[in-house]
């Protein structure tokens, strides 16, 4: 416990911005403190972070810290991120998005990210669902759920986002649960180190929207389905098509390297400083 209320203290706007505007058993909370944690344990200087969020119950996660942070525009969140980290190329950039935020409006956007290889890390909150703004289906809404947009069910086939970012040029992909807490913490420390475009999928049902909607029980009930669908990646590799039905990877999906975006940029500039006429 002690431990704990040094972190809230040292990285939490604790006495301006409480209490939280998300619903009791909501995952946020449970990835904004592994990424507190991850934080934590690798000494960045909390001067040294930008923390960047679209809008959502996601894009919430930066009022709450004690960084540098910027509350963006709807499925923009990249772009911002992107200029923060051309401009400041020293600077720990970290993008907060939800599913429909990431990969609806801001789908070309993530896409794009992922395929330079901007040097920072997007955390894409999955809860199957646009949350905060009434429940309509998202791209990552599964087929046959329904949504207050889909009120007989929804006909539309779900992005794998962490498959979509695999496919892109990400060079490190990972895929937690809020129900696999310290996997999670493990997957967002290292894609805080990974040098390149790092993506961490969390998947954390809204059951306020989604789970009421689709009568698939309470926080805990849907934590519970985390648990009994989730298989580990390397587990997965000795599992027939049959037994992997209706389950979903978690780990690490990705981890390779390849020429930096911001990095070969830089020496782009040089190159073209060089080349500019003397003056006399």
């Amino acid at each position: 416990m002690a431990e704990i209320t040094k972190l809230v203290h040292k990285y939490l706007r604790h006495d301006k911005k409480f209490p939280h505007v998300w619903c009791p058993g909501c995952g946020n909370g449970i990835v904004l403190g592994a990424m507190i944690r991850a934080i934590d344990r690798l000494a960045y200087r909390k001067d040294d972070i930008v923390m960047v969020s679209g809008i959502g119950c996601s894009g919430r996660l930066p009022v709450y810290v004690d960084f540098n942070t910027l509350h963006t525009t709807h499925g923009r969140a990249l772009t911002f991120a992107t200029g923060v980290k051309l401009a400041k190329p020293e600077l720990k950039v970290i993008v907060v998005m939800g599913d429909g935020d990431a990969t609806a409006i801001g789908g070309n956007h993530f896409i794009h990210a992922a395929r330079r290889n901007i040097n920072l890390t997007a955390i894409i909150i999955n809860n199957n669902i646009y949350g905060m703004t009434g429940g309509q289906y998202s791209p990552t809404t599964p087929y046959g759920m329904k949504a207050s947009t889909a009120p007989y069910r929804n006909i539309e086939h779900a992005f794998n986002i962490a498959e979509l970012a695999v496919t892109a040029g990400a060079v490190f992909v990972g895929r937690g649960t809020v129900y696999h807490a310290r996997l999670l913490d493990k997957l967002i420390e290292k894609a805080f180190v990974k040098r390149g475009f790092g993506v961490v999928e969390v998947i954390t049902h809204c059951h306020t929207q989604y789970g009421r909607r689709n009568r698939m029980g309470d926080a805990v009930a849907m934590m519970k389905w985390q648990k009994e669908h989730a298989v580990r990646v390397e587990k997965s590799a000795d599992m027939s098509e049959e037994e992997l039905r209706d389950k979903f990877t978690i780990g690490v999906l990705v981890d390779r390297e390849l020429p930096i975006y911001t990095e070969q940029y830089a020496l782009v500039r040089e190159q073209a400083t060089e080349n500019l006429p003397r003056s006399h």
